[in-house]
Protein backbone atom coordinates (compact mmCIF):
# COMPACT_ATOMS: atom_id res chain seq x y z
CA UNK A 1 0.00 0.00 0.00
CA UNK A 2 1.25 3.47 -1.17
CA UNK A 3 1.97 6.26 2.15
CA UNK A 4 3.24 9.01 1.22
CA UNK A 5 6.37 10.08 2.78
CA UNK A 6 5.23 13.73 4.17
CA UNK A 7 2.60 15.47 6.30
CA UNK A 8 3.22 18.72 4.85
CA UNK A 9 4.00 19.69 1.19
CA UNK A 10 4.75 23.20 -0.32
CA UNK A 11 2.99 21.57 -3.63
CA UNK A 12 0.36 19.01 -3.93
CA UNK A 13 -0.41 17.96 -7.81
CA UNK A 14 -3.25 16.00 -8.54
CA UNK A 15 -2.52 14.02 -11.80
CA UNK A 16 0.58 11.98 -12.73
CA UNK A 17 -0.20 12.78 -16.64
CA UNK A 18 2.00 14.62 -18.66
CA UNK A 19 0.46 18.12 -17.49
CA UNK A 20 0.94 17.47 -14.00
CA UNK A 21 4.38 15.77 -13.82
CA UNK A 22 5.55 18.53 -16.57
CA UNK A 23 4.55 21.03 -13.88
CA UNK A 24 6.76 19.21 -10.66
CA UNK A 25 9.24 19.21 -13.15
CA UNK A 26 9.79 22.86 -13.38
CA UNK A 27 8.84 23.49 -9.48
CA UNK A 28 11.63 21.41 -8.63
CA UNK A 29 13.48 22.93 -11.01
CA UNK A 30 12.89 26.24 -9.51
CA UNK A 31 13.23 25.09 -5.48
CA UNK A 32 9.59 25.27 -4.90
CA UNK A 33 10.16 23.14 -1.68
CA UNK A 34 8.85 18.95 -1.60
CA UNK A 35 6.67 18.73 -4.21
CA UNK A 36 4.04 16.11 -4.23
CA UNK A 37 1.67 14.62 -7.42
CA UNK A 38 -0.89 11.93 -6.68
CA UNK A 39 -2.83 9.78 -9.19
CA UNK A 40 -5.79 7.29 -9.09
CA UNK A 41 -4.03 4.75 -11.58
CA UNK A 42 -0.89 3.84 -13.01
CA UNK A 43 1.52 5.77 -14.88
CA UNK A 44 0.35 5.94 -18.61
CA UNK A 45 -3.10 4.83 -17.33
CA UNK A 46 -5.06 8.20 -18.21
CA UNK A 47 -4.68 10.34 -21.60
CA UNK A 48 -1.20 10.60 -21.78
CA UNK A 49 -0.81 6.68 -22.45
CA UNK A 50 -3.80 6.88 -24.85
CA UNK A 51 -3.47 9.25 -27.73
CA UNK A 52 -2.46 9.38 -30.26
CA UNK A 53 0.56 11.29 -29.96
CA UNK A 54 0.04 14.42 -32.14
CA UNK A 55 1.81 17.84 -31.68
CA UNK A 56 0.66 20.92 -34.10
CA UNK A 57 0.83 24.45 -34.32
CA UNK A 58 -1.95 24.79 -36.62
CA UNK A 59 -5.07 26.44 -34.09
CA UNK A 60 -7.52 29.13 -34.72
CA UNK A 61 -6.33 31.52 -31.63
CA UNK A 62 -3.18 33.31 -32.24
CA UNK A 63 -2.09 32.25 -28.45
CA UNK A 64 -2.40 28.68 -28.53
CA UNK A 65 -0.13 28.98 -31.66
CA UNK A 66 2.49 30.11 -29.71
CA UNK A 67 2.17 27.89 -27.03
CA UNK A 68 2.19 25.01 -29.74
CA UNK A 69 5.57 26.60 -31.44
CA UNK A 70 7.44 26.64 -28.12
CA UNK A 71 6.42 23.36 -26.81
CA UNK A 72 7.43 22.00 -30.26
CA UNK A 73 10.54 23.36 -29.61
CA UNK A 74 10.56 21.83 -26.30
CA UNK A 75 9.90 18.04 -27.98
CA UNK A 76 12.81 18.93 -30.31
CA UNK A 77 14.73 19.44 -27.68
CA UNK A 78 13.08 16.71 -25.14
CA UNK A 79 16.26 14.36 -25.88
CA UNK A 80 19.14 16.62 -24.70
CA UNK A 81 17.32 17.71 -21.69
CA UNK A 82 15.66 14.19 -20.70
CA UNK A 83 17.75 11.50 -22.56
CA UNK A 84 14.68 9.42 -23.79
CA UNK A 85 14.09 9.30 -27.38
CA UNK A 86 10.35 10.36 -28.18
CA UNK A 87 10.82 9.75 -31.55
CA UNK A 88 9.39 12.90 -32.22
CA UNK A 89 9.15 12.81 -36.28
CA UNK A 90 8.01 16.42 -37.90
CA UNK A 91 6.20 15.13 -40.87
CA UNK A 92 3.68 17.77 -40.47
CA UNK A 93 -0.17 18.07 -39.89
CA UNK A 94 -2.85 17.74 -42.79
CA UNK A 95 -6.11 19.16 -42.27
CA UNK A 96 -8.62 17.82 -44.70
CA UNK A 97 -11.54 19.71 -45.93
CA UNK A 98 -14.42 17.83 -47.78
CA UNK A 99 -16.47 20.84 -48.75
CA UNK A 100 -15.50 24.59 -49.85
CA UNK A 101 -17.45 25.97 -46.74
CA UNK A 102 -14.83 23.63 -44.73
CA UNK A 103 -11.68 24.78 -46.82
CA UNK A 104 -12.73 28.43 -45.94
CA UNK A 105 -12.75 28.13 -42.29
CA UNK A 106 -9.21 26.27 -42.98
CA UNK A 107 -8.18 29.65 -44.87
CA UNK A 108 -8.99 31.72 -41.79
CA UNK A 109 -7.02 29.21 -39.72
CA UNK A 110 -3.85 29.46 -42.09
CA UNK A 111 -4.06 33.21 -41.89
CA UNK A 112 -3.75 33.13 -38.48
CA UNK A 113 -0.67 30.82 -38.33
CA UNK A 114 1.40 32.33 -41.06
CA UNK A 115 0.95 35.73 -38.95
CA UNK A 116 2.66 34.06 -36.44
CA UNK A 117 5.79 33.52 -38.56
CA UNK A 118 4.53 29.73 -39.41
CA UNK A 119 4.97 28.47 -43.21
CA UNK A 120 1.75 27.32 -42.92
CA UNK A 121 0.22 26.78 -46.52
CA UNK A 122 -3.70 26.22 -47.73
CA UNK A 123 -3.69 23.53 -50.50
CA UNK A 124 -6.15 22.82 -53.32
CA UNK A 125 -7.34 19.12 -53.84
CA UNK A 126 -4.05 18.42 -56.63
CA UNK A 127 -1.72 19.95 -53.55
CA UNK A 128 -3.16 17.44 -51.19
CA UNK A 129 -2.52 14.62 -53.58
CA UNK A 130 0.78 15.42 -53.85
CA UNK A 131 1.25 15.11 -50.15
CA UNK A 132 -0.98 11.74 -49.73
CA UNK A 133 -1.07 8.88 -52.07
CA UNK A 134 -4.44 7.18 -52.21
CA UNK A 135 -6.90 9.62 -51.30
CA UNK A 136 -10.32 8.70 -52.66
CA UNK A 137 -10.96 10.48 -56.20
CA UNK A 138 -12.91 13.67 -55.13
CA UNK A 139 -12.77 12.98 -51.20
CA UNK A 140 -11.49 16.63 -50.93
CA UNK A 141 -11.30 20.03 -52.35
CA UNK A 142 -7.98 21.10 -50.44
CA UNK A 143 -6.43 20.79 -47.34
CA UNK A 144 -4.24 23.27 -44.80
CA UNK A 145 -0.58 21.71 -43.87
CA UNK A 146 2.58 22.64 -42.26
CA UNK A 147 4.99 20.87 -41.84
CA UNK A 148 6.90 21.38 -38.51
CA UNK A 149 4.03 20.02 -36.91
CA UNK A 150 4.39 16.03 -36.17
CA UNK A 151 3.85 13.29 -33.62
CA UNK A 152 5.83 11.57 -30.89
CA UNK A 153 5.60 8.68 -28.74
CA UNK A 154 3.61 9.54 -25.60
CA UNK A 155 5.00 6.50 -23.38
CA UNK A 156 8.77 7.66 -23.10
CA UNK A 157 8.29 10.97 -23.43
CA UNK A 158 6.04 10.48 -19.49
CA UNK A 159 8.45 8.18 -18.39
CA UNK A 160 11.36 11.06 -19.56
CA UNK A 161 9.27 13.79 -17.22
CA UNK A 162 8.63 11.17 -14.46
CA UNK A 163 12.53 10.10 -13.84
CA UNK A 164 13.47 14.12 -13.87
CA UNK A 165 11.00 14.66 -11.63
CA UNK A 166 11.92 12.04 -9.46
CA UNK A 167 15.34 12.57 -9.59
CA UNK A 168 14.52 16.24 -8.47
CA UNK A 169 13.05 14.71 -5.26
CA UNK A 170 9.65 15.11 -6.40
CA UNK A 171 7.55 12.39 -4.59
CA UNK A 172 5.09 10.80 -7.04
CA UNK A 173 2.62 8.65 -5.20
CA UNK A 174 0.73 5.89 -7.64
CA UNK A 175 -2.65 4.38 -6.68
CA UNK A 176 -3.36 7.49 -4.35
CA UNK A 177 -6.66 9.41 -5.30
CA UNK A 178 -7.68 12.62 -4.18
CA UNK A 179 -10.92 13.30 -2.79
CA UNK A 180 -11.27 17.04 -2.15
CA UNK A 181 -9.13 19.63 -0.10
CA UNK A 182 -8.55 21.08 3.11
CA UNK A 183 -9.24 25.27 3.37
CA UNK A 184 -9.43 28.03 6.18
CA UNK A 185 -10.17 31.54 5.09
CA UNK A 186 -10.50 31.19 1.65
CA UNK A 187 -7.18 29.84 1.28
CA UNK A 188 -6.05 25.85 0.40
CA UNK A 189 -4.77 24.36 3.41
CA UNK A 190 -4.12 20.80 2.39
CA UNK A 191 -5.10 17.86 -0.13
CA UNK A 192 -7.64 15.05 0.76
CA UNK A 193 -6.55 11.59 -0.26
CA UNK A 194 -7.22 8.13 -0.02
CA UNK A 195 -4.11 7.82 1.94
CA UNK A 196 -5.10 10.41 4.49
CA UNK A 197 -4.77 14.56 4.42
CA UNK A 198 -1.97 16.46 3.90
CA UNK A 199 -0.45 19.90 4.61
CA UNK A 200 -0.14 22.02 0.91
CA UNK A 201 0.32 26.03 0.24
CA UNK A 202 -0.38 25.07 -3.11
CA UNK A 203 -2.61 22.75 -4.74
CA UNK A 204 -2.64 21.95 -8.47
CA UNK A 205 -5.86 20.12 -10.26
CA UNK A 206 -3.72 18.21 -13.75
CA UNK A 207 -6.37 15.87 -13.03
CA UNK A 208 -7.45 15.28 -17.21
CA UNK A 209 -10.25 14.25 -17.92
CA UNK A 210 -11.43 13.88 -13.77
CA UNK A 211 -10.40 17.92 -13.36
CA UNK A 212 -13.76 18.75 -13.27
CA UNK A 213 -15.06 16.28 -10.60
CA UNK A 214 -12.04 16.95 -8.69
CA UNK A 215 -12.73 20.84 -9.03
CA UNK A 216 -16.27 20.16 -7.60
CA UNK A 217 -15.12 18.63 -4.97
CA UNK A 218 -13.09 21.12 -3.81
CA UNK A 219 -16.10 22.99 -4.34
CA UNK A 220 -15.63 25.14 -7.32
CA UNK A 221 -18.26 24.31 -9.62
CA UNK A 222 -16.28 24.61 -13.31
CA UNK A 223 -17.53 23.83 -16.71
CA UNK A 224 -15.27 20.96 -17.76
CA UNK A 225 -16.99 17.96 -19.00
CA UNK A 226 -15.11 14.93 -19.70
CA UNK A 227 -15.62 12.93 -22.97
CA UNK A 228 -14.87 9.72 -24.34
CA UNK A 229 -12.96 9.80 -28.02
CA UNK A 230 -12.27 6.43 -29.37
CA UNK A 231 -8.90 5.28 -31.18
CA UNK A 232 -7.42 2.24 -32.50
CA UNK A 233 -3.80 1.09 -34.13
CA UNK A 234 -4.03 -1.62 -36.66
CA UNK A 235 -0.95 -4.13 -38.19
CA UNK A 236 1.52 -2.99 -39.44
CA UNK A 237 2.28 -1.96 -43.28
CA UNK A 238 4.69 -0.37 -46.20
CA UNK A 239 4.75 3.27 -45.17
CA UNK A 240 2.76 6.11 -47.42
CA UNK A 241 1.52 8.21 -44.97
CA UNK A 242 4.16 11.28 -43.75
CA UNK A 243 1.57 13.95 -42.60
CA UNK A 244 -0.81 13.36 -39.59
CA UNK A 245 -4.12 13.60 -41.77
CA UNK A 246 -6.82 15.35 -40.16
CA UNK A 247 -10.27 15.91 -41.74
CA UNK A 248 -12.39 18.84 -40.24
CA UNK A 249 -15.39 18.37 -40.43
CA UNK A 250 -15.77 14.85 -38.57
CA UNK A 251 -12.83 14.75 -36.55
CA UNK A 252 -11.24 12.01 -38.14
CA UNK A 253 -7.35 11.55 -37.80
CA UNK A 254 -4.93 8.81 -39.16
CA UNK A 255 -0.93 8.75 -38.68
CA UNK A 256 1.51 5.83 -39.52
CA UNK A 257 4.26 5.33 -36.96
CA UNK A 258 8.06 4.84 -38.23
CA UNK A 259 7.21 1.06 -37.44
CA UNK A 260 4.77 1.58 -39.81
CA UNK A 261 1.44 0.73 -37.64
CA UNK A 262 -1.63 3.30 -38.59
CA UNK A 263 -3.14 5.12 -35.61
CA UNK A 264 -6.06 7.26 -36.12
CA UNK A 265 -9.41 7.98 -34.27
CA UNK A 266 -13.34 9.09 -34.68
CA UNK A 267 -15.51 10.75 -32.19
CA UNK A 268 -18.46 9.03 -31.68
CA UNK A 269 -21.35 10.74 -29.61
CA UNK A 270 -20.60 9.23 -26.05
CA UNK A 271 -22.60 10.65 -22.73
CA UNK A 272 -20.57 12.41 -20.89
CA UNK A 273 -18.62 11.97 -17.71
CA UNK A 274 -16.29 9.05 -17.20
CA UNK A 275 -18.47 6.47 -16.12
CA UNK A 276 -18.19 4.60 -19.25
CA UNK A 277 -14.76 3.43 -18.58
CA UNK A 278 -12.29 3.55 -21.42
CA UNK A 279 -13.22 0.29 -23.43
CA UNK A 280 -13.98 -0.02 -27.25
CA UNK A 281 -17.91 0.77 -28.13
CA UNK A 282 -19.36 -2.11 -30.23
CA UNK A 283 -20.02 0.90 -33.03
CA UNK A 284 -16.42 2.31 -33.04
CA UNK A 285 -14.79 -0.02 -35.13
CA UNK A 286 -17.32 -0.89 -38.09
CA UNK A 287 -17.92 3.20 -38.12
CA UNK A 288 -13.96 3.59 -38.23
CA UNK A 289 -13.39 1.37 -41.16
CA UNK A 290 -15.97 2.58 -42.74
CA UNK A 291 -14.93 5.90 -42.73
CA UNK A 292 -11.55 5.11 -43.51
CA UNK A 293 -11.72 3.30 -46.26
CA UNK A 294 -14.01 5.74 -48.07
CA UNK A 295 -11.37 8.11 -48.01
CA UNK A 296 -8.72 5.51 -48.74
CA UNK A 297 -9.83 2.59 -50.48
CA UNK A 298 -6.91 0.94 -50.43
CA UNK A 299 -6.33 0.26 -46.76
CA UNK A 300 -9.90 -2.12 -46.42
CA UNK A 301 -7.89 -5.26 -46.33
CA UNK A 302 -5.66 -4.20 -43.15
CA UNK A 303 -5.80 -5.80 -40.07
CA UNK A 304 -6.93 -4.19 -36.30
CA UNK A 305 -4.78 -5.12 -33.89
CA UNK A 306 -6.41 -3.37 -31.24
CA UNK A 307 -8.08 -0.59 -30.02
CA UNK A 308 -9.21 1.53 -26.42
CA UNK A 309 -10.59 4.95 -25.99
CA UNK A 310 -9.68 8.22 -23.48
CA UNK A 311 -11.03 11.33 -21.90
CA UNK A 312 -10.94 14.72 -23.74
CA UNK A 313 -10.96 17.35 -21.12
CA UNK A 314 -13.51 20.04 -23.05
CA UNK A 315 -14.13 23.45 -21.67
CA UNK A 316 -16.77 25.51 -23.58
CA UNK A 317 -14.79 27.66 -25.29
CA UNK A 318 -12.28 25.51 -25.88
CA UNK A 319 -9.39 26.62 -24.17
CA UNK A 320 -7.67 25.60 -21.57
CA UNK A 321 -7.98 26.42 -17.72
CA UNK A 322 -4.64 27.56 -16.00
CA UNK A 323 -3.68 29.69 -13.37
CA UNK A 324 -5.14 30.54 -9.93
CA UNK A 325 -8.73 30.21 -8.90
CA UNK A 326 -9.90 33.36 -8.12
CA UNK A 327 -12.52 32.01 -5.45
CA UNK A 328 -10.15 29.80 -3.65
CA UNK A 329 -5.97 31.33 -3.20
CA UNK A 330 -3.83 28.51 -3.78
CA UNK A 331 -6.11 26.15 -6.09
CA UNK A 332 -4.22 26.24 -9.23
CA UNK A 333 -5.94 24.86 -12.71
CA UNK A 334 -3.81 23.45 -15.29
CA UNK A 335 -6.75 21.04 -16.78
CA UNK A 336 -9.43 21.65 -19.56
CA UNK A 337 -7.23 20.79 -22.63
CA UNK A 338 -9.68 18.57 -24.76
CA UNK A 339 -7.64 16.07 -26.26
CA UNK A 340 -4.69 18.37 -26.44
CA UNK A 341 -2.53 18.26 -23.17
CA UNK A 342 0.41 16.56 -24.60
CA UNK A 343 0.78 18.86 -27.83
CA UNK A 344 0.85 22.12 -24.84
CA UNK A 345 2.57 20.27 -22.26
CA UNK A 346 5.87 21.95 -22.08
CA UNK A 347 4.80 25.66 -22.70
CA UNK A 348 1.24 25.56 -20.63
CA UNK A 349 3.79 23.78 -17.68
CA UNK A 350 5.69 27.09 -17.57
CA UNK A 351 2.67 29.10 -16.86
CA UNK A 352 1.49 26.65 -14.38
CA UNK A 353 4.56 26.89 -12.30
CA UNK A 354 4.71 30.55 -12.55
CA UNK A 355 0.97 30.67 -11.12
CA UNK A 356 2.03 28.35 -8.09
CA UNK A 357 5.42 30.32 -7.61
CA UNK A 358 3.45 33.72 -7.87
CA UNK A 359 5.41 35.20 -10.91
CA UNK A 360 4.63 37.02 -13.85
CA UNK A 361 3.34 35.09 -16.70
CA UNK A 362 2.42 35.83 -20.75
CA UNK A 363 -1.13 34.53 -20.34
CA UNK A 364 -3.94 36.41 -20.55
CA UNK A 365 -6.63 35.33 -18.17
CA UNK A 366 -9.86 36.40 -19.94
CA UNK A 367 -8.62 33.76 -22.49
CA UNK A 368 -6.94 30.83 -20.43
CA UNK A 369 -7.47 32.36 -16.65
CA UNK A 370 -10.04 30.06 -14.82
CA UNK A 371 -12.29 33.54 -13.65
CA UNK A 372 -13.04 33.88 -17.37
CA UNK A 373 -15.83 31.45 -16.39
CA UNK A 374 -17.51 33.47 -13.90
CA UNK A 375 -18.07 36.52 -15.89
CA UNK A 376 -21.94 36.15 -17.86
CA UNK A 377 -20.77 38.78 -20.64
CA UNK A 378 -18.15 36.44 -21.93
CA UNK A 379 -17.90 36.04 -25.87
CA UNK A 380 -19.50 32.82 -27.33
CA UNK A 381 -16.50 29.85 -28.25
CA UNK A 382 -12.94 31.27 -29.47
CA UNK A 383 -11.11 28.04 -30.17
CA UNK A 384 -13.02 25.73 -32.10
CA UNK A 385 -10.01 23.19 -34.13
CA UNK A 386 -9.87 20.64 -31.26
CA UNK A 387 -9.63 17.96 -32.78
CA UNK A 388 -6.67 15.55 -34.32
Amino acid sequence: MTVLARDRYAVAIVGAGIVGLFTAYRLARAGAGPVLVVDRGFLSGGASGRNGGGVRQQWETRATVRLARESVADYRAFGREFGYNIWFRQGGYLFLADTPSELEKLRGVTEIVRAEGLPARLLDADGVDSLVEGLARGAVVGGAYLGSDGTLYPFPAVWGVYEAARSLGVEVALGVEATGVTQRDGRVTGLVTSRGSVAADRVVNAAGGWSGDFARRAGLPVPNVATRHEILATEPMKPFLDPMVVRASDGLYLSQTMRGELVGGLSLPHPPGTGGGMSTSPQFLPRMARTVTALFPALGALNVLRAWSGFYDDTPDGLPVLGEDPRLAGFVHANGFGGHGFMLAPATSRRVAAAVLGTASDLDPALFGPGRFLDPRRAAPVERLQLG
